[in-house]
């Protein structure tokens, strides 16, 4: 796919967003990459289902292939699609901060892409809070890759132009305004009866640690 910036970008009408989603679903078919809207920052968003989007995804970062790369889902049903357990304390998170900021790895299943998870057998999970995210989610009807849209080690982006360092190499630009920016998503691993936390976030640890048995890693 070519163009210029200009024309690889798509503004959101909130009223009418289905023809911008139309846009996304016709390139993330052909195995393209897009720049989208999330509840904190805009993201990289491909097929995690497509080996060479996903190869893709990484090279337009510059990620290395041991970092996992996680996905954003619509809501909670999607779940065993890629994970192969829930525990009882996840569900318990799910319950309370899903849609929001809050990552959980789970055990992936045997059919999730290795670059996914990147060798590690586990994939992250995560329900955005922002409403358009979900939609364009349920609009594609699978998951996206939900890494931020930015080079590696370079700021997140909270708006569309900011993402235009990575511009030139998507094949889409979705502008749905700015985003909330701030801390990324609170990561917490939830294969164990005790989960840990992995990385701080969004959602102060300590907040879900006082309702919770959790570890900090």
């Amino acid at each position: 796919m070519s163009g210029s910036l200009l024309e690889k970008v798509v503004t959101i009408d909130p009223a009418y967003p289905e023809q911008a989603f139309s846009r996304c679903r016709e390139v993330i078919s052909a195995g393209g990459v897009i720049v989208y809207p999330t509840d904190t920052y805009y993201g990289l968003g491909a097929d995690p289902r497509n080996s060479a989007a996903v190869n893709r995804l990484f090279a337009i970062k510059g990620r290395l292939p041991d970092q996992p790369i996680l996905l954003l889902i619509a809501d909670a049903t999607e779940l065993r699609d890629w994970a192969a357990e829930i525990t009882q304390q996840a569900e318990m998170l799910i319950q309370r901060y899903w849609p929001g900021p809050l990552t959980l790895v789970f055990k992936a299943r045997v059919d999730v892409l290795a670059q996914v998870t990147a060798g590690t057998g586990t994939v992250g999970l995560r329900v955005p809070g922002n409403a358009l995210t979900r939609s364009l989610l349920r609009y594609l009807g699978h998951a996206l890759t939900g890494t931020s849209a930015n080079i590696s080690k370079k700021p997140s982006p909270t708006t569309a132009q900011e993402a235009a360092a990575v511009g030139g190499m998507v094949d889409l630009i979705l502008d749905g305004g700015e985003t909330a920016g701030g801390k990324p998503s609170t990561i917490i691993d939830v294969r164990t009866e005790i989960p840990h936390v992995i990385r701080e976030g969004a959602i102060p640890s300590g907040s879900i640690t006082a309702r919770h048995r959790f570890s900090s890693s």
